[in-house]
């Protein structure tokens, strides 16, 4: 009797735990058959669509390099390995938002074809509790692709472009010619050569300025990297210090150690540098960019911001697309999906207007410019919701302008009436 009471009052308890975690994540514990079947059927479609767009794309590019690697002559060990596997990653995470939409355009006009949504809303539910299971597919999808984008992918993209600046453009050993870089706000350093495989440097310029003049010079024939120091040297060098209009100068022709606060990776090619950082690596260089009052710093902060956009835009838009698919069409869903496909482009080129010309260009700023496509998309879904679901009419008037037909219909009658 009592090792049966003590399992009533074991169930009793695993019994009130799940309905008290239930009440903190209801739709984790009791997902309901239909919101299975959306929640199914969006995923499947969604990965559907990425192995076809991944596909595709890596059949054009190929085709478009199957040139550059038959004069670089990689081995395809390296081009699958190095290259390949790391960059269907990171064109996944870049068109993510827009291939959730088009899953989203997909399977809603799939379900409005077959008269699934207006048997589903006719039996109560309402359009936002039909609309759950996308929204939480997209939310886990987006917070999926916010932790790739900040941490894991910026690791691969580190193999990738490197394999792309040694076997495509072909400029891993090249000689840099006249380098520029800020040190702090008042100390810049110039290289006239500087060879990236090798870590020298030569005709060395090294400028501190106060008050917009020149006031320390310190020249140098070569400067070489020392890797187990870590620290730049110098074998001889010049230094001007000028005070008013008295020069004093400097001769040291003994190997001197330096403590110039920048690396070698400061004066290695930056072709898609952003991309290979992660979060806490974006932090520390835009600091780094901003100590030395260095020019480019938006380039990183627009890649910051733009990361944090992405798991965002991947519920609006998919929000937007099952408002966009939701109305049955009597010409089938190919119209549907045709215009979830226009609407997709139209974001990319919004996007990608804001974040590479706006954002950069400091016309605006940089945090509004990313946001702006969200936004944006976020108002429209909104007017959609409510014309095509609410049967807002008024406000239906207002978009498509047929207040104003009215009122030149009104404006005729009058005239019409006379003349008759």
């Amino acid at each position: 009797m009592n090792e049966i009471s003590s399992k009533k009052r074991s169930f009793t308890t695993l019994k009130i735990g799940l309905s008290n975690l239930y009440l903190i994540c209801p739709y984790c514990i009791c997902m309901k058959i239909l919101d299975l079947y959306i929640f199914k059927k969006f995923i499947k479609a969604f990965f559907f669509i990425v192995l076809i767009f991944i596909l595709i794309i890596l059949v054009i590019d190929m085709v478009e390099k199957i040139d550059t690697f038959r004069k670089m002559k990689p081995t395809w060990k390296e081009i699958i390995t190095e290259f390949y596997f790391n960059y269907i990653p990171y064109l996944i995470n870049l068109v993510s938002p827009l291939l959730v939409f088009i899953a989203a355009v997909f399977v809603t006009a799939q379900l409005s074809a077959r008269t699934e949504i207006v048997a589903m809303l006719s039996s109560g539910i309402t359009f936002m509790r039909f609309l759950r299971p996308y929204l939480i597919g997209s939310l886990l999808l987006g917070i999926i692709t916010f932790y790739l984008t900040g941490w894991v992918i910026p690791d691969a993209n580190k193999i990738r472009v490197n394999f792309d600046i040694m076997h495509i453009k072909g400029q891993e050993h090249r000689l840099h010619r006249n380098l520029h870089i800020g040190i702090s706000p008042n100390v810049y350093a110039y290289m006239q050569d500087y060879q990236s495989y090798t870590k020298i440097g030569y005709r060395f310029t090294l400028e501190k300025f106060e008050n917009n003049k020149l006031i320390e010079k310190l020249e140098a024939p070569a400067i070489f990297w020392d890797s187990t120091k870590k620290k730049w040297k110098m074998d001889q060098y010049v230094l001007r210090k000028i005070k008013g209009t008295q020069e004093e100068l400097v001769f040291k022709k003994t190997r001197t150690d330096t403590t110039i606060n920048i690396k070698p990776e400061d004066f290695e090619d930056k072709h898609q540098f952003q991309e290979k950082l992660t979060f806490p690596e974006l932090d520390t260089y835009i600091a780094l960019l901003r100590q030395r009052g260095a020019e480019g710093v938006n380039i990183y902060i627009t890649e910051k911001y733009a990361r944090y956009t992405y798991p965002f835009a991947m519920v609006i838009l998919t929000f937007f697309g099952v408002i966009v698919a939701s109305k049955k069409n009597r010409r089938g869903i190919g119209g549907q999906i045709a215009l979830g496909f226009v609407l997709a482009f139209v974001y990319l080129l919004f996007y990608i207007i804001a974040t590479k010309a706006i954002a950069n260009s400091g016309k605006m700023p940089i945090l509004i410019a990313v946001w702006m496509p969200n936004v944006v998309f976020t108002l429209i879904g909104i007017v959609m919701y409510r014309i095509m679901v609410l049967q807002d009419d008024k406000l239906k008037r207002i978009v498509f302008l047929e207040f104003l037909k009215d009122f030149t219909l009104r404006k005729k009658t009058p005239k019409a009436v006379a003349h008759a």
